[in-house]
């Protein structure tokens, strides 16, 4: 605990820093002493104003964003907090009907969807007008009902909603899956045209085959033909010469 003393002259040097301010006070003009006040103002609270700037400030719009569901459920409408009656009256005024769609990124496979808002069903986008956010047109539109595949406040979720799209658009809905198909028809060509030049391969290896082997069967008929002709040959000559010999023996 401070001692009577101490406290005598804390008190005593905070008076005597005041009668000194004030006697700087009084020693400025009135412009110096604006230029004063607004120093020592700023100074004083810059360090509040900055504290309240790094605090966290929550809009109602955050509040949506948190707690926003594409598809609510009954544990999302049990709860009966203020940020969940914010929210559920955002969702109550969306018209869940038909769908928009944002297909900026459908080359990856990447489509977003949200329902419709009370200026978009007066207008008729999304139900007479192709529901791509990007796309106006009103000709050859159809309705497709769509598997939404979604990742919403931890959890991997599903959802069949109607989209109403034309040709162009539609294309780009099923592109990930006309581009598999595409490439599944590529390589089963792919494979169909190994099995082909297989089977080309197998038939010239036979004819190859047979052409060999009717070689080698002539090459032999030739060979015995040789054979026989030479053997005919020695024989003759061998009676010639025994002729010659008994006729030389008798004479």
């Amino acid at each position: 605990m401070a001692s009577f003393g101490s406290i005598r002259a804390a008190i005593f040097d905070k008076e005597e820093k005041k009668q000194q301010y004030q006697a700087h006070i009084l020693g400025l003009n009135a412009y110096d002493r604006h230029k004063k006040f607004l120093k020592d103002y700023a100074s004083f609270y810059e360090d509040e104003r900055q504290k309240q700037e790094k605090l966290p400030i929550k809009t109602d719009q955050d509040t949506l964003r948190e707690g926003y569901r594409f598809i609510r459920s009954e544990e999302d409408d049990m709860d009966t907090s203020w940020e969940q009656r914010l929210v559920k009256r955002y969702y109550d005024k969306l018209f869940k009907e038909y769908c928009i769609a944002d297909m900026s990124h459908y080359k990856t496979g990447k489509i977003g969807l949200r329902w419709r808002t009370e200026k978009e069903v007066t207008s008729g986008k999304g139900q007479f007008v192709c529901g791509n956010k990007h796309c106006n047109e009103q000709e050859g539109l159809a309705s497709y009902e769509v598997n939404f595949a979604y990742f919403e406040a931890g959890e991997n979720k599903q959802a069949l909603v109607k989209l109403v799209a034309c040709d162009s658009c539609a294309k780009k809905l099923l592109y990930r899956k006309l581009k598999e198909k595409e490439r599944e028809e590529r390589i089963r060509e792919k494979e169909e045209e190994k099995i082909r030049e297989k089977e080309e391969h197998r038939k010239k290896r036979e004819r190859e085959e047979t052409d060999e082997d009717t070689a080698k069967a002539n090459d032999r008929a030739k060979g015995k033909v040789r054979s026989s002709t030479s053997t005919c040959d020695d024989k003759d000559d061998y009676e010639d010469n025994f002729d010659a010999y008994m006729q030389g023996m008798f004479l």
